[in-house]
C-alpha cells in the first residue's frame, strides 16, 4: 500500500499542478531513501530541471524531468525527457504538494522536499521510511520497468492474454496477482476485493483456473480498480493522496478488513489467514471456489 488505484490518484493530482514547474532546490531530509543517487548528487543535479510529466507505472509515481542548464527557466516545451524521479511509496510514504494549505499533520517525518520556483514545495513524507525514491537516466528507467508485468487496465490486456498468463503459473492465483513481474500495480487489498468478487478462492493453483474464470476475475479486477481510482483509492490506514486527504474506498470494501464478519454474499463468517502468503487474506471459504 500504496497500490495502483493510489499511486494513479497521485499521478494524475500532481501531473495536473506540476507540469511545467521547475524545480529550485532540493533539501534532503533522510537520505536512506534514496537509491541510485547520493544526496549529494540529487541536491546537485536536480535544480534547474523542469517536470515534464507525471504518471503511474506499476505502484510508482514517475516524474520525467527535463535539464537544459543553459536555460534553467526557459526550456523549450518539447525538450527530450532526461531523466526520471521514480517514487515508489510502499507502506507508508507519500508525495505532498504543499501550497501553503497542507495539514500540519502531514509535515512530520518528511525525508525530502523539492522547492519549486513558483514557491511552492513537492514533499516525500515516509512514516516508516520504508518507500524509495529514485533518480534514472533514460536508459535505466526503460531496463528497470521492463521488468514488469503488463497493466490491469491497458486495453492490450485482453481476456485471452490474461488468461494465458494466469494459467502458466501453478502458484495461488492471489500471489500470483501480486506478482509484479507478472502483473504490475496490484497488491493485497485489490487482490482480495477482486477474489472475492470473481467468487475465486485466493490459494486455488493458478493453472486450475478455466478461461471463463479468469476472464470474470479481469473483469472484476478491473472494475474495482476503477471504482478505487473514482474514489480516490482506500485510506485502510496511512494512505494520503497528494493533498494530503485520505482515499474513500474504504467504505466499499467487501473482503479486506472484514475478517470475522458476515459474508456480504451469503452472511457466513469470512475467514483471516495469513497461511497463503504471509499477508492478510480475507475469503469465504462457502462462495469463493
Amino acid at each position: 500500500m500504496p497500490e495502483l488505484p493510489e499511486t494513479e490518484t497521485i499521478a494524475r493530482d500532481l501531473h495536473a499542478a506540476v507540469t511545467g514547474a521547475i524545480i529550485r532546490e532540493v533539501i534532503v531530509h533522510r537520505a536512506d531513501v534514496l537509491r541510485e543517487t547520493t544526496a549529494l548528487d540529487i541536491a546537485r543535479v536536480l535544480p534547474g530541471s523542469r517536470i515534464a510529466r507525471v504518471w503511474r507505472r506499476a505502484k510508482l509515481v514517475v516524474l520525467d524531468l527535463v535539464q537544459d542548464r543553459a536555460h534553467d527557466v526557459a526550456l523549450a516545451p518539447d525538450a527530450a525527457v532526461s531523466s526520471h524521479l521514480v517514487v515508489q511509496p510502499r507502506f507508508t510514504g507519500a508525495l505532498l504538494l504543499d501550497d501553503g494549505n497542507l495539514p500540519a499533520d502531514q509535515l512530520d517525518y518528511l525525508t525530502l522536499t523539492f522547492t519549486l520556483q513558483d514557491h511552492r514545495a513537492l514533499h516525500y513524507r515516509d512514516v516508516r521510511r520504508l518507500g524509495t525514491v529514485a533518480h534514472m537516466d533514460v536508459a535505466r528507467f526503460a531496463k528497470y520497468a521492463a521488468k514488469l508485468g503488463p497493466e490491469p487496465l491497458d486495453v492490450a490486456l485482453t481476456a485471452i492474454e490474461f488468461s494465458a498468463l494466469v494459467r502458466a503459473s501453478r502458484r495461488p492465483i492471489k500471489t500470483l496477482l501480486m506478482d509484479q513481474a507478472r502483473l504490475a500495480g496490484v497488491g493485497n487489498i485489490y487482490a482480495n476485493e477482486a477474489l472475492w468478487r470473481a467468487g475465486i478462492d485466493p490459494s486455488r493453483e493458478s493453472a486450475s483456473l478455466n478461461d471463463v474464470e479468469c476472464a470474470l476475475l479481469l473483469e472484476h479486477l478491473q472494475t474495482v480498480l476503477r471504482a478505487s481510482i473514482a474514489l480516490r483509492g482506500t485510506s485502510f490506514r496511512d494512505y494520503r493522496d497528494a493533498r494530503g486527504n485520505r482515499g474513500s474506498y474504504v467504505d466499499q470494501l467487501v473482503a479486506y478488513g472484514r475478517g470475522g464478519q458476515p459474508c456480504l454474499r451469503c452472511a457466513r463468517r469470512l475467514i483471516d489467514t495469513h497461511a497463503i502468503d504471509g499477508r492478510t487474506t480475507v475469503f469465504c471459504a462457502y462462495c469463493q471456489r
